[in-house]
């Protein structure tokens, strides 16, 4: 079986409508589950967005960890909450990671990236990323001390991938993607300007062309594009909601590896595509909304048994 789960936000939404959720899609029987509405009244959702509802997904063991704005939630399999964790410096979380025993998330609000050690459940690293004009260099901090970055958003640092080969980092304002080898951070490769999901694949790189409504693949030997899925306006809805934040149709976040062919991409109104790399096609467009304010923002293969209801 193969199966995905994602998260999505709403932009412009008001207490008592819905504020983005976690989906489970099946790939194969095209079923779809919605286990958590950001909508339940006995959270307290002031204060969790920017834009409200959920974002980064990673998996330690058999837990869940889902980001809000300011907040870590831990699940279990059955998406009962077993715990949440805040720190001064999480601000604007987007993407998270599992390395080792960390969970790291980009702390966007703080150009950081900061580590939840899984052993003890306390924030015991961080990570600033600075900028001076093209180059890039990262000053380390404890998120338990009080002598952490500014609350600047300088290079809006929204994603974080980890491998053996280092931390990559990247933002809608880096222009680059950025590898930590735990000393010192250097330049990958090059990307446009207002990317997301960044991350090194094959012998190249692959991200969301947010700006172009594009996914993209590109290496030393190929560049492959694909265009984002958009819908006749007139299935839209919300489109007359006077919010400047409102999620625009076709645009990409959210993105996971499924093979070496075949990758998930997210886009609003929620959507979530598969597509083949090979054959340079869409395969599968699957739509949960067509709320023009809901985007998709996390996405992950689903690594457990398909739950049973």
């Amino acid at each position: 079986m193969t199966a995905l789960i994602a998260t999505s936000v709403v932009r412009g939404s008001r207490q008592g409508e819905s504020h983005g959720g976690v989906y489970l899609i099946n790939l194969e029987t095209d079923e779809l589950l919605k286990p958590i509405d950001w909508n339940k009244v006995d959270i307290d959702w002031a204060g969790r967005g920017w834009d409200r509802g959920l974002r980064g997904i990673a998996f330690h063991g058999e837990r869940i960890f889902i980001a809000a704005s300011d907040e870590i939630f831990a699940f279990d399999q059955a998406f009962n909450l077993l715990a949440s964790y805040k720190n001064p410096y999480l601000k604007h979380c987007h993407e998270i990671a599992v390395h080792q025993n960390h969970l790291f998330i980009s702390s966007t609000g703080f150009d950081s990236i900061l580590g939840l050690n899984l052993d003890t459940e306390a924030f015991d690293w961080g990570l600033h990323l600075l900028s001076e004009g093209p180059a890039f260099a990262v000053r380390r901090y404890d998120p338990r001390e009080s002598n952490g970055p500014l609350l600047l958003n300088k290079l809006h640092l929204n994603n974080i991938f980890c491998d053996e080969g280092g931390m990559y980092m990247s933002g809608l304002r880096t222009k680059s993607l950025l590898r930590f080898d735990g000393k010192s951070v250097g330049v990958m490769t090059t990307l446009p300007e207002g990317v997301h999901n960044a991350r090194p694949f094959l012998d190249g790189v692959l991200f969301n062309d947010t700006r172009s409504d594009a996914l993209r693949f590109e290496s030393p030997k190929t560049r492959k594009a694909f265009r984002v899925p958009r819908f006749p306006e007139h299935k839209l809805t919300h489109t007359d909601v006077d919010d400047s934040r409102i999620a625009r149709q076709g645009f990409g976040r959210g993105l996971c590896t499924i093979s070496d062919d075949l990758i998930a991409a997210g886009s609003s109104p929620s959507t979530v595509t598969l597509y083949d790399l090979r054959e340079q096609k869409p395969l599968k467009v699957i739509n949960l909304s067509m709320d023009i304010r809901n985007a998709i923002h996390g996405l992950q293969r689903w690594p457990f048994e398909w739950p049973q209801r």
